[in-house]
């Protein structure tokens, strides 16, 4: 077989969204029936455009999840079940990071997750790619193992070559490496020739150690989206107000300025003291739509404003991810795409 891997921009079609169903065994036992609703939610709006496979721990949790998606009048026919062990549901991070070959075969490539640095428990998580693998979800799709931590949330490509990522988050992970290391293994494993990074970006309540998907994403080969800050009082407005002027200095492949959409800044919302990071950047793509994520602040329809703009030819769907962000995560966290062809049939 002649290998041609290409890693592809989450824009391009996809075949479904993975999710895992959170339940009392993971970090959101505390607030678990608010999650569910953000859940119940997301699958309604998945499923609007396209099929969702969502992880279940065992068949009890299954039937549970089920009923509540029947009750909620979810179309079930494009929602797929699959029973698998995960510590928690932040499968950005610990599913599968997909390239597709030119014959239309797949390579999941299946790195390190070690719970953001060792900060979770995550061996249950580090084991999911290899667990759906086994369990038959893939179509004609290798398995690639990389003993090497990296998340997905931590890279953004623009499916022509070009990755995007953090010096904050990398260096973290692997702070003996140095940045010409980097560039270069991420570029091999996946298949790119230009490793654009950010020096600036961070949100209070991350504790992903500035994730690119929380701060920056393309839109396009010559579009970038990213959350911005205009309060001059908000302890974000320096560090955000930086990496604006980093994006402003990057070029596209042909040499040109990137068409940028800042996006509106929520206001602070804060729980027991602590400040949650609420970004609007954490967004995810479907077929014809965007699912944004909307925390019940003012600035929620200006994002969407600014996402339909840089989203023109795609429906812009709120999806209401308030309990999210108390686990320091949103709407593009807790997904992972599956490119279109890559899932095998039920």
């Amino acid at each position: 077989m002649t290998e041609n891997l290409r890693f592809p921009a989450e824009w391009e079609s996809q075949s479904a969204i993975l999710i895992a169903w959170p339940h009392a065994d993971t970090d959101w036992a505390d607030r678990l029936g608010q999650v569910e609703e953000t859940y119940i939610a997301l699958v309604a709006a998945i499923t609007r455009f396209q099929p969702v496979v969502i992880c279940v721990a065992d068949d009890d949790l299954e039937t549970y999840a089920e009923m509540r998606l029947r009750s909620n009048r979810v179309d079930m026919q494009r929602v797929r079940f699959v029973t698998v062990a995960y510590d928690d549901t932040w499968l950005r991070d610990s599913g599968p990071i997909t390239l597709k070959n030119a014959d239309g075969s797949f390579r999941l490539l299946d790195f390190r997750f070690t719970g953001w640095g060792g900060k979770f428990e995550a061996s249950r998580d580090d084991q999911l790619v290899g667990a759906l693998f086994d369990a038959g979800l893939f179509a004609d799709a290798q398995r690639e193992v990389i003993d090497f931590a990296l998340e997905g949330g931590a890279i953004d490509t623009d499916g022509q070559g070009t990755l995007l990522t953090t010096w904050q988050c990398l260096h973290e992970r692997h702070p003996d490496t140095s940045r010409e290391q980097l560039s270069a293994r991420l570029a091999s494993w996946l298949r790119q020739d230009r490793v654009l990074w950010l020096d600036h970006g961070y949100l209070e309540g991350d504790d992903t150690d500035a994730h690119v998907d929380t701060l920056v994403r393309f839109a396009s080969p010559s579009s970038i989206v990213y959350q911005a800050c205009d309060d001059i009082n908000d302890s974000h407005y320096g560090e955000l107000q930086a990496m604006g002027r980093e994006l402003e200095a990057l070029r596209t492949r042909e040499g040109a300025p990137y068409t940028l959409f800042p996006l509106p800044w929520a206001q602070p919302v804060m729980d027991d003291g602590r400040r949650l990071a609420a970004s609007y950047a954490n967004y995810l793509i479907l077929n014809g739509a965007v699912l944004m994520p909307a925390y019940g602040d003012r600035a929620d329809d200006a994002a969407r404003e600014v996402l339909a703009a840089a989203y023109p030819d795609r429906e812009i769907v709120q999806v209401p991810c308030r309990p999210l962000i108390w686990q320091n995560g949103s709407l593009h966290c807790i997904t992972m795409q599956l490119p279109a062809g890559l899932l095998a049939s039920a």
